[in-house]
């Protein structure tokens, strides 16, 4: 897990290298004390654009970023990203400008209202993220600390989602229900998992451990652990080479 001392030692060596940046670094990072307060500092950057609340929040925001258990889950969620992306080149480039990132704190803030009695409060911060970074999280959804949300526009998880640690989550995917179903009605997607761009998983299935989904996907079965599934509808990709980190889907029957 990243500790604040690596990411304050990042700002000090990129403001050695960027010194035009060294207003923006102090401002965001190097001007707080803790992890907490910095966060604390990025969401409410946010919230303030054309926002009257946001003075008000000021102290909730505060508050619940001082829970030692929902800082830890960012800090995952951060370590993650840093680990998977080859594109993130350090964790404070994600910290300051990686909305995938952002949402995820807008989605563990509202999270932390849900499981609190505050309900509009978690719609609020639902409704505050979609506006800002395009990326649509129910608070009531259950994801585990440490994952990506990789560049995010169009991402929509639905209320009753459970995702589960080191899952990958690109652009375009919906989490979604078939619209006519209560109770449990969207997906479970289990640890290691990746959902590539533009896939929808519709309705309470599972999507294994370490399992793919593969780009433009529909998928509306269970996927098994391990597998990896492609098309529309989607269906278990045969002949993959499993001794190769890449497979053409020209290539490998369906």
């Amino acid at each position: 897990m990243v500790s604040w001392e690596k990411i304050i030692t990042e700002a000090k060596l990129l403001k050695k290298d960027n010194p035009t940046l060294k207003n923006f670094i102090d401002s965001k990072i190097t001007q707080h004390i803790t992890f907490n307060e910095c966060i604390a500092g990025i969401v409410l950057s946010k919230l303030s654009k054309g926002n009257e609340a946001m003075p008000l929040l000021k102290e909730d925001v505060l508050n619940v970023l001082a829970n030692l258990e929902l800082i830890s889950k960012i800090k995952l969620d951060l370590s993650f990203i840093f680990k998977s992306d080859p594109a993130c080149k350090s964790h404070l480039s994600a910290l300051l400008f990686y909305k995938g990132f952002h949402a995820l704190c807008f989605y563990r803030i509202g999270n932390f209202f849900w499981k609190h009695n505050k309900n509009f409060l978690g719609l609020f911060f639902q409704s505050r993220a979609s506006e800002l970074f395009g990326i649509d999280i129910h608070p009531a959804a259950e994801i585990e600390p440490g994952v990506l949300i990789d560049h995010g526009t169009g991402v929509v998880i639905g209320e009753t989602a459970i995702i589960g640690q080191n899952v990958s989550i690109f652009q375009g995917v919906t989490l979604g229900g078939k619209g006519h179903e209560i109770g449990k009605r969207h997906p479970t997607v289990h640890e290691g998992a990746t959902i590539y761009a533009s896939s929808t998983v519709l309705g309470n299935i599972v999507i294994g451990k370490n399992s793919i989904v593969a780009a433009g996907s529909l998928v509306l079965k269970d996927v098994a652990e391990g597998e990896t599934v492609a098309g529309i509808p989607a269906r278990k990709v045969r002949n993959l080479n499993h001794h190769t980190q890449e497979w053409d889907p020209g290539k490998a029957g369906l």
